[in-house]
């Protein structure tokens, strides 16, 4: 469906880094129209692409461009935000409340409010950009862990509702990326092209779990082993 002419793509955080990459990919591979969305529409660069203005907490702008863009076939769920995050902080509640607002109430409404789109239109394809962190833990990343993993678990409910309606679900899961969001990282990361060019393969094959490197998938699998003690 990826590289159909007939495809109409919605990328959400389509600005920058690894959602500008989805939407210049997808120009490349030919879908008939890449609808490129950010909060501020003239950031976005990306040629051959039609930017739209979607902040993805406001549930009212989310339904609003939904009614507008009947010809979408494929969502991919890229918007997203990573803040720092421990049990010690005196904000802890407030920041994983404001991250989750993004990362899986944002998530929600785009996907609730284009689902009577893509069934109108005979199905189509979700893709929900998770992470490695949809299994890992460790201390400062209370927010985002929790963010996406509880993306995890809606990919999959929203899987088991659409599958039969002929909507493909996939999650996306990788380490870190070469983006603005993982500056502060030390460490080797993926491209964002890389990053793209597996997923979107992936997804034009029918795969409804993408594990893009080995981080992801030691992750996974670590997931199901048993819990550590805590060393008390």
């Amino acid at each position: 469906m990826l590289e159909d002419r007939e495809t109409t793509v919605l990328v959400t955080g389509a600005n920058r880094g690894l959602g500008a990459a989805f939407a210049s990919a997808l120009v490349r591979r030919g879908a008939r129209k890449v609808y490129a969305a950010a909060r501020e529409p003239g950031t976005v660069r990306t040629s051959g692409v039609t930017p739209v203005e979607l902040d993805v907490t406001d549930r009212a702008q989310v339904a609003d461009l939904a009614e507008r863009l009947s010809d979408v076939t494929v969502v991919i769920n890229n918007a997203g935000i990573h803040r720092r995050s421990s049990l010690f902080d005196a904000d802890v509640v407030d920041v994983v409340e404001d991250v989750l607002q993004t990362n899986l109430l944002g998530t929600l409404a785009v996907t609730a409010a284009f689902t009577p789109v893509l069934l109108g239109n005979g199905g189509g394809v979700i893709a929900n950009v998770l992470s490695a962190g949809s299994w890992l833990a460790g201390p400062g990343n209370i927010a985002y862990a929790v963010s996406k993993a509880a993306a995890l678990s809606l990919t999959n409910n929203v899987r088991a509702e659409l599958g039969p309606r002929r909507v493909q679900v996939t999650s996306i899961h990788a380490g870190f990326i070469d983006t603005d969001m993982t500056a502060a990282f030390p460490g080797p990361k993926l491209a964002p092209d890389e990053v793209v060019d597996i997923a979107l393969t992936a997804i034009a094959r029918g795969e409804q779990e993408v594990l893009i490197d080995e981080m992801s998938r030691n992750a996974k699998a670590a997931s199901a082993l048993p819990v550590p003690p805590s060393g008390v």
